[in-house]
């Protein structure tokens, strides 16, 4: 059973690790995980997938190269909000255009990305996602 364990360890290990990358904005590390096999869409225990923690943390870069390997923009994490809607909430202008590029459903989630930009008065993201 030790043997168990310790693959368990080594597995967790390696998701932190991912997970601080997206977090970061580690795009070069990050992007060679998931192009090894790691999920593209793998979340925490919170519901927060890979785009998301980038895309709250303001990695726009990573955005896109997570998109490139078909990360889903609009998976919602267990508070059902979404990494579009987290971006606008975070004022993160660069990751927002990323991901309305990617198709990035605007109205996605709760509260979405119309109503945070709504609720912090950015006409400039309204107008944006709106189009």
């Amino acid at each position: 059973m030790t043997g168990h364990n310790e693959a368990s360890d080594e597995i967790m290990d390696l998701a932190t690790r991912v997970f601080d990358m997206a977090r970061s904005g580690d795009t070069a590390a990050l992007a060679s995980y998931v192009d090894a096999g790691v999920p593209v869409d793998m979340a925490n225990q919170s519901g927060d997938t890979l785009i998301m923690l980038a895309a709250y943390h303001g990695h726009a870069p990573t955005v896109i190269a997570l998109v490139q390997r078909g990360a889903d923009v609009d998976l919602a994490n267990d508070k059902g909000q979404t990494p579009l809607a987290g971006a606008v909430f975070k004022g993160e202008d660069d990751v927002v255009r990323a991901l309305v590029d990617a198709g990035a459903d605007a109205t996605a989630g709760s509260p979405t990305a119309v109503d945070a930009a709504r609720m912090f008065g950015r006409e400039d993201y309204l107008a944006l996602l709106t189009r």
